[in-house]
């Protein structure tokens, strides 16, 4: 198979660690080449001229935003995308159930099987995982600013974050049209969810599928500042569903209109705000190579345990 690997240097793998893990466990891979990304959209190119010079398989290294960019030079060609995670969230890695360190992730990979997942295009811009407005979009802003700042990454770091804008948040007024329905909400938190969680382990969308051909729009009401603490434990205990003011509704195509201009984000990655958003998905429009079933759970993030794009060991 032919394998590259696009590494994010400012993620956790280095260079050569990327490279002994992939060469120590992996002698199925004998054309494998490992490139750098050099500035925001640089994942993008590189991805794509490898798909053009045959790549089967182009691994993102790096968080939720390189494989959001890798993915957007594969769309619409034969190459899969696989993700090695080393990111401060790894939401949709994660949620693909890829090991967190690079020698098992990539030796999930290679024993993998291609799969076809749905991509949510937000103003026309690409998501795999999730995107939204609201709260977490505020923190996502924060959390981007505090890393081009130098500050701390990772759980410890979006947890204080988050406790410091949850003080100051106010929340949006919105109409979500969804071409069925209209709603009138004041929201927490507006998620469009592909996959189930953002995160960490912080399930927003439990139960969420990846190639079911909808997305799940997850609103959590505003509510008081106690409240919301209390309810944030069930994001990682489970739960969530539960709690008062949660819903979900399911659609293919939404759009969403403010008041004002909002904070927006795409797979945790803050967008230029806006008071109007369209939202809609592409089933199964991008392949990616993710770990096989296991018997304790047969179907994971997929709808069915042998979903269109299956190819059996190896992946490509």
């Amino acid at each position: 198979m032919k394998v590259r690997a696009i590494l994010n240097p400012r993620a956790g793998v280095s260079p050569d660690e990327a490279r002994r893990a992939a060469e120590r466990g992996h002698p199925g891979w004998h054309d494998f080449d490992l490139v750098l990304t050099e500035g925001p959209g640089h994942a993008t190119e590189l991805a794509r001229a490898a798909a053009v010079a045959g790549a089967e398989l182009v691994l993102a290294v790096g968080g939720d935003g390189t494989a959001n960019e890798v993915a957007r030079g594969l769309i619409g060609t034969k190459a899969a995308l696989g993700i090695v995670p080393a990111g401060s969230g790894n939401g949709l890695a994660r949620a693909l159930r890829i090991p967190l360190r690079p020698a098992p992730a990539l030796h999930a990979l290679e024993t993998g099987v291609r799969r076809l997942i749905d991509v949510g295009l937000l103003n026309g811009q690409l998501f795999l995982n999730v995107a939204g407005v609201g709260f977490d979009a505020v923190v996502s802003r924060a959390f981007h600013d505090s890393g081009r700042r130098g500050g701390r990454r990772g759980l410890f770091g979006y947890v204080r974050l988050s406790l410091r804008e949850m003080l100051r948040y106010r929340a949006p007024r919105l109409v979500i049209d969804t071409g069925k329905e209209r709603h009138a909400v004041r929201p927490f938190v507006l998620t469009f969810a592909n996959g189930p969680q953002y995160g960490s382990g912080a399930v927003i969308n439990p139960g969420g599928k990846l190639d079911d051909g909808e997305l799940e729009l997850v609103i959590l009401d505003d509510r008081s500042l106690p409240a919301l603490l209390a309810a944030a434990p069930r994001l990682f205990l489970g739960g969530l569903e539960r709690v008062k003011g949660y819903r979900r509704l399911r659609a293919s195509r939404v759009t969403v209109t403010a008041e004002t201009e909002i904070v927006v984000h795409r797979d945790g990655d803050p967008e230029t705000e806006t008071d109007r958003i369209e939202v809609r998905v592409e089933p199964r429009s991008l392949a990616i190579v993710a770990p096989a079933a296991t018997a304790s759970d047969p179907a994971g993030p997929f709808s069915a345990s042998g979903a269109p794009g299956s190819r059996g060991r190896d992946g490509c």
